[in-house]
């Protein structure tokens, strides 16, 4: 693992999508979601009827990665989780991970679901770490690229987050 850097954890606020639209592009460039799709996701995150939980994290002023996630009835649905490539490997894609979870189990979900590109190992690998299972295949999921998702799910989210910090 590569020498932790020191990033805050924070709510992703509407100026923070031009920043999260170039991670977004860097690092899914066949398929990054558009302004629009982060502007509607955030639109769901803030009032009383929000379903949403999305965080940035910040090393000094430059945001290096971020996470969003859904809350419907008794089950949740990790969006995306993205770290910038010069941060791989130093635990910061496990504190976005761990802060979804923390919101899932705010929002009282019994479990938590996610589809995950099949040729991202390092990812897969994160999310089994969290206690996530595999357990289907959407075909051709990811579009234009055509690529499959691997779905994966974990129950009870409450047990895979105890004791694990976000600040730091």
């Amino acid at each position: 693992m590569t020498e932790p850097m020191t990033c805050a954890l924070r709510e992703m606020r509407w100026w923070d999508i031009d920043a999260v639209l170039e991670l977004e592009r860097d690092l899914f460039p066949e398929d990054a979601w558009s302004r629009g799709m982060f502007w509607s996701e955030l639109a769901h995150a803030r009032g009383p009827g929000a379903n949403r939980r999305y965080v940035v994290a910040e090393a000094g002023s430059r945001i290096v990665g971020y996470a969003g996630l859904v809350a419907t009835g008794e089950q949740a649905d990790v969006q995306t989780i993205a770290v910038s490539r010069d941060l791989w490997g130093t635990g910061l894609g496990g504190r976005l991970l761990a802060e979804l979870l923390r919101a899932a189990t705010t929002f009282e979900c019994a479990e938590v679901m996610l589809e995950c590109r099949v040729d991202n190992v390092r990812a897969q690998k994160l999310y089994e770490r969290f206690g996530f299972e595999p357990i289907g295949f959407r075909r051709g999921y990811y579009q234009p690229g055509n690529v499959d998702a691997l779905v994966m799910r974990l129950t009870a989210p409450e047990n895979s987050v105890q004791g694990t910090e976000i600040n730091g």
